[in-house]
């Protein structure tokens, strides 16, 4: 099992020196390409027990960008505050990402995510080192949660892709 430690630094180690901001203006738009290109049993089909298909990532990346927005802007109101983390198995199951419809959340999540981008082009540079207190992974600054927040893009982005790719050596 994956330490809150060991999973910031592998989400982080996505980036690879790669723009956070760049990736988060990009990502949403990658994402409903591919949709684009699927049929809709390819994008709700489980690559397998226990792992996400395409329309649970999806779904998952929309709710983790409320989430995200929450934190930016209660992190900026209030710096030093306490961050609750969330259970992405429990928002999953709650919130029925295995039936969702896919093209609500794509749209959910590239509307958020323009809103926060908004939100933080627009901070005062200061802004960007207020901070709060992750219960389960410590202090996390608005700079370390925009690049967290692009790591974990490419990690679902690169998730998606290898179903894709997947499904596509099965019809060859």
């Amino acid at each position: 099992m994956e330490t809150p430690q060991q999973y910031s630094a592998r989400i982080l180690g996505n980036l690879e020196g790669k723009d956070p901001l760049k990736i988060l203006s990009t990502t949403p738009q990658k994402i409903k390409k591919i949709l684009g290109k699927l049929s809709k049993k390819a994008i709700y089909k489980k690559p397998s027990e226990n792992k996400w298909s395409i329309a649970e990532i999806v779904a998952h990346l929309a709710e983790t960008e409320l989430v995200n927005g929450w934190r930016f802007r209660i992190i900026v109101e209030k710096n030093e505050v306490p961050i609750q983390p969330f259970e992405q198995d429990a928002w999953a199951k709650n919130s029925r990402y295995h039936s969702t419809d896919v093209k609500k959340m794509i749209t959910l999540y590239a509307v958020l995510r323009e809103a926060n981008l908004q939100f933080i082009k627009g901070l005062p540079k200061e802004k960007f080192e207020n901070f709060g207190m992750h219960a389960e992974r410590g202090k996390e600054s608005i700079s370390h949660l925009i690049n967290l927040e692009a790591g974990h893009d490419l990690n679902h982005l690169r998730q998606i892709e290898a179903i894709v790719s997947k499904k596509s050596k099965k019809k060859n």
